[in-house]
């Protein structure tokens, strides 16, 4: 599939991005070039007279490997070029679509390193907000690096450190719903993105605020308060599906509820809050096949009105067991009419999007969305969920800063 351009408005931030960057650069006008070879652009001297960039297809690939294997971000440049045609390749290139494809290889992987770290703490607990919504227990915030802005456990930022901030949530002793573990997340995103030194440098610590979605709107968070700049808005995935399978790393969403609070059995588990963690191409195909979410809520209605019709006497963890775990031993004793509308709940949730599509969600880890939908099942059955994601500035805001620092980090050196 061909790339598509970016929007007006992120060429227009990029061009911006762009005139503040060379003073960020100094004299050392190998500094995008080194960047974008960094982000996995290779550049190859030709006896030619035009310049010809073969972008590919990177966001349908696995990985930079893959990428480069299929012949993916090249950049035949002729030998002859002179340094304004240079500076103008360079300028047309961080604004290309494929650069951004690029960061998302790095993004995915650094949401991964993030992730894995935070899955294998096992002091990173759940609470729900009733008992606070942080909670750093009985050494309190401070020794963790952490300084309260808000009553309850409702706000809290970096005491000094922004990495040491983060280390708390990968080795120390922390409880927290699952909304701040998405925040957390994609701060941890950022720290592996970065690394350590870069972390700390790059961001301010009143920038990195995790607490209520509502209390990181009056602070200066990169995620959802001053900071944060320009939100991408793409709720149902039509644009990240139909731009490929990297488009969606480390992007944050949430599983929510379709109908009113009075059908809600579990009010601890009315929402999952998540950051995508990975993407398989199947997955991704289905997904650009079906022009993104809105077929799945649809299908997502179909599995709760067929889970309605299931026996009523359900023990614990019933559909997680059923049509996640398949427990064969549940699934035997069903009687033949069940057994008849398990084979639909079965074919439904084969759909390589509910399979292959990852997310991370604080406490259950790392599962496909068939995990979460059917895990919902048993948590609040009298209502169907739905997929969406959530306002990001990932591919805007972020990424500008991101390449903002590199280039100034390769001036100042």
């Amino acid at each position: 599939m061909p790339l598509l351009p970016r929007k007006p408005h992120l060429m227009a931030a990029c061009l911006a991005l762009l005139a503040s960057a060379t003073a960020f650069a100094g004299d050392a006008p190998d500094c995008k070039v080194r960047l974008l070879e960094s982000l996995g652009w290779r550049f190859v001297t030709v006896d030619a007279h035009e310049v010809s960039i073969e972008a590919g297809t990177p966001c349908d690939r696995a990985d930079l490997a893959q990428a480069q294997a299929a012949g993916d971000l090249v950049v035949r440049v002729p030998s002859d070029l002179d340094a304004d045609a240079r500076a103008r390749l360079d300028d047309q290139l961080l604004q290309h679509p494929a650069t951004l494809c690029a960061y998302d290889f790095q993004l995915g992987d650094a949401t991964r390193r993030a992730v894995d770290k935070l899955v294998a703490n096992p002091g990173y607990r759940f609470s729900g907000p009733q008992i606070g919504w942080i909670g750093f227990g009985p050494t309190g915030a401070a020794r963790d690096g952490w300084t309260p802005i808000a009553s309850f456990g409702r706000g809290y930022r970096p005491s000094d450190s922004n990495s040491r901030a983060i280390e708390a949530f990968y080795s120390g002793h922390v409880r927290a719903e699952c909304g701040v573990g998405r925040q957390v997340a994609q701060y941890a995103t950022q720290a592996e993105l970065y690394g350590r030194d870069g972390f700390d440098a790059a961001f301010d610590a009143d920038e990195i605020v995790i607490g209520t979605f509502n209390r990181l709107h009056d602070t200066r968070s990169i995620l959802l308060g001053s900071e944060s700049g320009e939100f991408t808005r793409d709720g149902l995935a039509v644009s990240a599906s139909r731009e490929g399978r990297q488009a969606f790393m480390g992007l944050p969403g949430f599983i929510f509820h379709v109908l009113d609070r009075s059908k809600l059995d579990d009010l601890n588990n009315q929402a999952e809050n998540f950051v995508v963690y990975d993407v398989d191409a199947a997955a991704a195909d289905a997904l650009r096949a079906h022009g993104g979410f809105e077929h799945y809520n649809e299908r997502n209605i179909a599995i709760w009105t067929l889970a309605r019709t299931m026996p009523v006497y359900r023990p614990k963890r019933y559909f997680e067991r059923l049509l996640f775990e398949r427990d064969e031993q549940l699934r035997a004793s069903l009687p033949a009419p069940a057994q008849a509308t398990l084979a639909r709940l079965d074919a439904e949730l084969a759909d390589p999007f509910y399979r292959g599509f990852r997310v991370y969600v604080h406490r259950q880890g790392v599962k496909p969305v068939a995990f979460h939908i059917a895990r919902l099942l048993d948590r609040n059955p009298r209502t169907p969920f739905r997929i969406e994601l959530a306002l990001h500035n990932l591919h805007t805001t972020l990424f500008d800063r991101y390449v903002r620092y590199g280039l100034g980090a390769c001036g100042r050196g």
